[in-house]
């Protein structure tokens, strides 16, 4: 506790204020908020104007748009919302500090884009020559239409199946798609693509026929005649089958 008592005392203490200097303080903090209410106030009045200005222009049916003098950003930010609140329409024109100001109309009187861009643009909004514009606007539509429905169907001089013949054959797509039924009796691949084209009939006789000869073989007696048949089936191109034996006999 010696230790820390000597190093803050040993420290330099921080400077006190006179008593004019705490006069002079409080004097610019009076100065300060006496501004700030001048300012407040100032703003309050201005947008107490803007109101009945907007609101006496929404009360002329003589006016159909209102322009506002040059002013400041921060005024020019009171007349948009002012407007807005009116259901007005409101745009700035002209350059920044120099000479912008705001224009307002009523909604059934909104701007069109050519006359905001020619506002932008600084020139003066002639209605008459819109108008005129409009209708030449209007005859370029229409020679437009008539052109593009006049315009001939082109036909290519020469066809590309022609030239790839080679490749997709006379028939393409759809057209060379053949479509097949499924049979049930054969599961569901169709009849027309099975190879073997034998009906069950066919195919359990054959059967029967190869275990009766194998069965007939192994009965033969032992040193006597062996009999050995082959049987051979061949589908032709009718879906029918014929069979053709050969029996060979031989002693020992």
């Amino acid at each position: 506790m010696d230790l820390l008592g000597s190093i803050l005392g040993s420290m330099q203490k921080p400077p006190t204020m006179g008593d004019a200097e705490r006069k002079k303080a409080r004097e610019q903090k009076a100065l300060l908020e006496k501004q700030q209410e001048k300012e407040k106030k100032s703003l309050q009045e201005f947008r107490e104007k803007i109101q009945k200005r907007i609101h006496d222009f929404i009360k002329d049916g003589t006016k159909q748009k209102s322009k506002f003098e040059p002013m400041d950003k921060g005024w020019r930010a009171i007349v948009h919302e002012v407007a807005d609140v009116a259901g007005l329409t409101s745009f700035s024109f002209g350059i920044e500090e120099q000479d912008r100001y705001v224009m307002v109309w009523k909604k059934e009187f909104a701007p069109t884009d050519d006359e905001v861009n020619a506002l932008r643009a600084g020139k003066e909004w002639d209605p008459e020559k819109a108008k005129e514009l409009e209708k030449q606007r209007e005859l370029e539509r229409l020679s437009a239409e008539e052109n593009s429905s006049s315009q001939k169907k082109i036909i290519p001089n020469s066809n590309y199946k022609d030239k790839y013949r080679h490749l997709i054959g006379d028939e393409a797509a759809k057209k060379a798609a053949k479509q097949t039924t499924a049979n049930r009796s054969y599961g569901f691949v169709p009849s027309e693509n099975k190879r073997d084209h034998r009906t069950i009939e066919e195919v359990l006789a054959e059967t029967r026929a190869k275990k009766k000869l194998k069965t007939e073989a192994l009965k033969s007696p032992v040193g006597g005649p062996v009999v050995e048949e082959c049987s051979s089936l061949t589908a032709n191109s009718g879906g029918q089958t014929s069979e053709s034996t050969e029996t060979k006999s031989t002693s020992v």
